[in-house]
């Protein structure tokens, strides 16, 4: 992967998408590595919802939110609730984002990791740091993530199961 190659400075919505689907699937794969299983799209209290989220053996919670442009970054102003639902939190981009704006103190960079990635693979550029979740948040992170993986599995042998059957 070269990280120094630049993106164009402005993509397409299908573009985009494209490419943050490459990002979830090298940064999935990179986390399995890590013996972290990640699913994507999960529901948090309060209406929100993250790119990523993956449990560890220990059972412990890593969001991963992944950005593709550098207006989504800018103008994402709900970040910082995604801190109260996991242990670790990382910010995912594509090779030849720009990664100045995430040293700068509005992105907690004391706290937040950053990972680059294409579609096949990714890398950490900077650690999170863990600070651990309190127990009742980490249950219902926990039975919010394997709640929402059994739907899709259901969903994937039955498919009128999505439909409310």
């Amino acid at each position: 992967m070269n990280a120094h190659t630049p993106l164009p400075a402005s993509l397409t919505p299908e573009a985009e998408a494209l490419v943050a689907a490459d990002v979830v699937r090298g940064v999935c794969r990179m986390l399995l590595r890590h013996d972290c299983v990640a699913i994507s799209e999960v529901p948090l209290e309060g209406g929100r919802r993250v790119d990523l989220m993956a449990l560890d053996a220990r059972g412990n919670i890593v969001i991963v939110e992944i950005k593709v442009s550098r207006a989504d970054l800018l103008g994402d102003a709900k970040w910082p609730e995604y801190l109260g639902h996991c242990d670790r939190f990382f910010w995912a981009v594509p090779q030849g984002f720009d990664l100045r704006p995430l040293d700068q103190p509005h992105f907690l960079p004391e706290r937040t990791g950053l990972i680059v990635a294409d579609r096949y693979d990714a890398a950490v550029a900077r650690e999170a740091a863990t600070v651990p979740l309190a127990a009742p948040a980490r249950r219902k992170a926990t039975l919010a993530f394997a709640r929402r993986a059994g739907r899709r599995l259901l969903g994937m042998l039955d498919p009128d199961v999505a439909d409310g059957f």
